[in-house]
């Protein structure tokens, strides 16, 4: 057997317990739907039917919905749900009640439910009537009833649905109250006003009603013209209408006309219309969806020739406190006398009319009188009405009118009094009746959105006051007064929600009778979240009921979900060239509705600190630029589609390279000022690499030599080719003759001709002598002047070509030339010197003298020059001291000008002394000598030989350890010697001081003993 399942999304929450799939084959409305093969027999098939709609119902009305299946298995008695789908969310079903779950409606509907505003009536084991005692207009929707499955298998339909609207009530039906007055036969006319404005075809009913006695009987019909416009009389008046008697006439559009003729005294009593407004449903049915009854009109038939009677007749006899009691008097004389009428309460009396219809109240009842409670009027002769407004609980018991018929006026004594039977009046405490139901229209939102929230007060007999109430989930026990409406209307907001700019202006509005709106324009943050509870007082005779409800709202942050992803489409460009970043934000809420800004943050490269704004775009549109990179502002186009910013650079520089980021700031929304951003984030950072124009700068590469006997020796730096309007910055090096040693930056020429020297080279004596010239656009020179052996090595440069682009100087490239070695041609002719090394010792502190002398005879007419060196690890020995041909001293080495001394005690003799040694002093050092002799008159002077002596190893000795540097070298030595003498003199004052204490003592004991002695040798003269 196949049978086939349904594929309604509500299947899966539905069969959970189950385990299957799907289970409504009947009322799937899938374009495809699935087969499922199962095995096994059936003899039914089950299937649930509703009441057919659309069915048209008028708010406020009680409604009824009939369910039924049939064709299931299992127990007789079967149960049912019914849920709703809302025309705001028709593909959400929202659950209402259970015949088998009671935790089975949703939070809207669950205090209406319990309150039995909502339920369900069980016609039989199969059949039910959902009842909705009170329609609102939030009830408008497609009802699904559902009947969970008792079958071994799964076969037929589980549920049916119908929609139903929800109208408005247009239906009215007004007479005006009246007391009348007739004799036994008169004819008795009443009119009643009926109208309608109903948008659907829909008929009127409209039947007149006598109510008599004090209601405890129903009331009988007389005659009324039905929907389908039949006049139809009451059972006690279808021969009077046969005959005539009694009519029903419709005069003009909407007045209905009651003629009674012959009227019997069986016939007072209350008269009222009531209108019925009839609709056709589906089913062909008619249904009365509203009816309405008019005020009541008194009517007292008196009898022809009979003595004096009194009816006294009660609108309702069982009350509670706060309803209206009405006592009618009716009289029935033969001829028209003058009465006297007193209400009696358990016999005492109330108030009393004269014949002349002056009113007067005991005295307990005048405050009451006074404020409208009590009023006692006299509509006619034969009519008297008691009316107590607000009855209370002292209201209640027996009540009576005493009537007595008068000769005149003003005589004393009656002719006759006649009292009516009493009325027991049954005054019950009042019972509030009191229900509310919260509901939001906005259970999740996001900090910014607006806060709709709903109380509908249901029961209330008397004024309402209303007070919403915030309790946070941080402050647990702690709620906060939002807002509050008084019984008159005032409506006052908490201290917290006064401020209009925080949250936007508050509204608390009366949408109807029992239906109070809060909406909060702009929620702050998340601890707006929580639950609201609406509070309604209803107060009465000094006495008030409150009732609660609670609805529960989620206010999501607004950087919850908050992402900015930046992106380029290329990561490196060329000089000039321009390139665009994205900056995309996205968020769990549409960021078309928030106010937002971006922020444009750039990083150089190399980094020096932190990221520098660019520029700012306010929500307004207003631009902020940065100071950090004035010469963005106009290389920058800005620009914002949806969700995206842009940001597109004209002309890139070496300046626009780095890294930037993209800062996303939100506001919430119906907030002006903005004031705060409420969320904000930052993007990925992008690295922009911008690409210099290619550097085409080719050095000379050869290598060469230079050789010279003596004076100034020039090294040449050639470039072969470069870029127009480029500028060269030349750095020298040298390489000395040791093959270990590292190259030593003699000095640099940046491109603006600015020399730097090296740290070998930056003594102002060596600086005279190396100088660096730009001989032509391509040739560089070094200049060494005076050149002696310690300048011989390899000598090259290094090229940096630059280049101006628009901000500043940016290097393309670099070349290093070839190498030019240097060396010094002497003559064949060498001095005569010591080369043999030696050793000296010098303790720190002392001189030490270094020895350099010539051996051998000089040649005539020529001059000596000496220069001392140190050995430095650097492969370039550095200079101390040189004495020049012509007898002047340079210190190459400025700091140690004032401890070197040149001591010549004969011609040929050049030691050096080095005063107050130290010990960085230690190393080896030796002099180098130079013969110069003129070629001739007026010509330069030239090396004609040269020598160097061997190396002398200096070697520093600590100075020597006296007693007094013993003690200055150890401090607590040197405090035990400072202290000591003060210790001592302290303890030889102590012991002065105690010997002087005791020798006082002493003396003192031999005064005492020798006064006694000269006491005991006067007594003994005495006696």
């Amino acid at each position: 057997m196949l049978w086939a399942l349904s594929c309604d999304p509500q299947c899966d929450r539905r069969q959970e317990s189950s385990g299957l799939c799907c289970h409504r084959a009947f009322s799937c409305n899938c374009p495809l739907q699935r087969l499922c093969v199962l095995t096994g027999l059936t003899s039914a098939q089950r299937l649930v039917t509703v009441q057919e709609g659309p069915l048209y119902r008028v708010r406020g009305s009680h409604i009824t919905l009939w369910c039924k299946v049939s064709g299931y298995q299992g127990p007789a008695e079967q149960n049912f749900q019914w849920s709703i789908y809302l025309p705001s969310t028709p593909e959400r079903e929202v659950q209402i009640v259970s015949t088998v779950d009671p935790l089975f409606p949703y939070a809207i509907y669950t205090q209406r439910v319990r309150g039995r505003g909502i339920f369900v009536e069980r016609l039989q084991g199969d059949a039910v009537l959902l009842h909705i005692t009170e329609l609102q207009e939030r009830d408008a929707g497609q009802y699904e009833c559902h009947t969970p499955n008792t079958d071994k298998r799964y076969f037929g339909s589980y549920s049916a649905k119908t929609n139903l609207t929800v109208i408005p009530d247009t239906l009215s039906a007004s007479m005006a109250p009246q007391a009348l007055s007739h004799m036994e036969g008169d004819v008795v006319e009443l009119t009643c006003e009926v109208s309608k404005a109903t948008a659907q075809h829909t008929h009127l009913s409209v039947g007149w009603y006598l109510l008599q006695g004090a209601g405890e009987q129903p009331a009988k019909e007389i005659l009324t013209l039905s929907k389908d416009f039949i006049l139809k009389p009451g059972p006690s008046y279808e021969q009077r209408f046969l005959e005539g008697d009694v009519q029903l006439n419709k005069v003009g559009n909407s007045t209905y006309k009651l003629v009674i003729r012959g009227v019997k005294p069986s016939e007072q009593g209350q008269l009222y219309c009531e209108a019925a407004e009839w609709i056709e449903d589906p089913d062909k049915t008619w249904k009365d969806i509203s009816r309405h009854q008019t005020q009541r009109t008194w009517l007292a038939v008196l009898s022809r020739g009979t003595e004096l009677s009194v009816d006294l007749t009660a609108t309702e006899p069982s009350l509670s406190e706060g309803d209206t009691l009405q006592l009618s008097c009716v009289l029935e004389a033969p001829k028209s006398s003058n009465f006297k009428v007193l209400w009696l309460l358990n016999g005492m009396e109330v108030a009393r009319v004269d014949p002349h219809g002056v009113l007067t109240w005991e005295e307990e009842y005048e405050e009451r009188a006074r404020l409208g409670q009590l009023r006692a009027v006299k509509p006619s002769n034969t009519v008297y009405v008691f009316t107590i407004s607000e009855v209370g609980l002292e209201d209640k018991g027996t009540y009576q009118c005493s009537v007595s018929e008068m000769k005149t006026p003003g005589d004393l004594q009656s002719i006759q009094t006649v009292v009516s039977s009493g009325i027991q009046v049954d005054v019950k405490p009042a019972e509030s009746h009191l229900h509310l139901s919260v509901s939001t229209s906005t259970p999740r939102v996001t900090a910014g959105d607006p806060l709709t929230l709903h109380c509908e007060v249901q029961g209330a007999t008397g004024p309402v006051s209303l007070r919403w109430w915030h309790l946070s989930p941080q402050q647990p026990g702690h709620r906060e007064l939002v807002a509050a409406m008084e019984r008159d209307g005032t409506l006052s907001l908490g201290s917290a929600y006064r401020d209009g700019g925080a949250r936007g202006s508050l509204r608390l509005q009366k949408e109807s009778s029992g239906t109070f709106t809060l909406v909060i324009p702009s929620t702050l943050d998340e601890d707006d979240g929580g639950q609201y509870r609406c509070e309604a007082t209803q107060w009465a005779r000094g006495r008030n009921w409150t009732g609660k409800g609670e609805a529960a709202v989620t206010v999501t942050s607004m950087g919850l979900g908050l992402q900015a992803t930046l992106r380029s489409r290329m990561a490196t460009v060329t000089y000039g060239q321009s390139f665009e970043l994205f900056c995309q934000v996205s968020a769990s809420y549409a960021l078309e509705e928030v106010p937002l800004s971006v922020r444009w943050r750039f990083q150089p490269s190399p980094p020096a600190g932190p990221l520098q704004e660019l520029v700012q775009v306010l929500p307004n549109g207003t631009v902020l630029w940065g100071a950090a990179q004035p010469r963005f502002q106009g290389k920058a186009q800005l620009a914002k589609t949806d969700s995206s910013f842009r940001l597109h650079v004209h002309s890139a520089l070496p300046a626009n390279e780095g890294m930037y980021q993209c800062e996303v700031e939100v506001w919430r929304r119906n907030v002006l000022p903005l004031g705060q951003p409420a969320a904000s984030t930052s993007s990925n950072a992008v690295g922009i690499r911008v690409v210099l124009p290619e550097s085409k700068l080719q050095v000379d590469m050869k290598d060469s030599s230079v050789e010279i006997a003596s004076g100034n020796a020039a090294i040449q730096c050639r470039i072969v080719f470069a870029q127009e309007n480029s500028q060269f910055a030349v750095t020298w090096y040298l390489l000395p003759p040791l093959a270990d040693t590292k190259p030593l930056q003699i000095l640099r020429a940046n491109h603006s001709s600015v020399l730097e020297y090296g740290s070998e080279f930056s003594s102002p004596a060596q600086q005279s002598r190396f100088l660096s010239q730009r001989v032509s656009s391509s040739l560089f020179q070094l200049q060494i002047l005076s050149a002696d052996l310690g300048d011989q090595g390899s000598y090259y440069c290094v090229v940096e070509e630059w280049l101006w682009l628009v901000d500043g100087w940016y290097k393309l490239g670099e070349g290093t030339s070839g190498r030019t070695t240097l060396k010094l041609k002497l003559s064949e002719r060498e001095l005569q010197m010591e080369k043999t090394n030696g050793s000296i010792s010098a303790r720190e502190g002392k001189e030490a003298t270094l020895p350099c002398r010539l051996q051998g005879a000089l040649l005539p007419r020529s001059q000596l020059s000496a220069t001392w060196f140190q050995v430095r690890g650097s492969g370039r020995d550095g200079a101390l001291l040189s004495l020049r041909r012509d007898g002047t001293v340079q210190y190459p080495e400025g700091h140690l000008a004032a401890r070197l001394f040149l001591r010549r005690p004969s011609a040929r003799d050049f030691s050096l002394t080095l005063s107050s040694v130290e010990s960085g002093d230690a190393g080896a050092y030796y002099c180098q000598l130079q013969q110069w002799q003129q070629q001739g008159e007026g010509k330069d002077w030239s090396v004609q030989a040269l020598a160097r002596s061997g190396h002398t190893q200096l070697v520093t000795i600590p100075p020597e350890s006296t007693v007094l540097s013993r003690i200055c070298s150890s401090p607590p030595l040197l405090n035990f010697i400072l202290y000591l003498p003060l210790v001592l003199i302290l303890l030889l004052a102590l012991a002065v001081f105690c010997w002087y204490c005791k020798f006082r003592k002493s003396k003192k004991s031999n005064m005492t003993g020798w006064m006694m002695e000269l006491d005991g040798n006067e007594e003994a003269k005495k006696t």
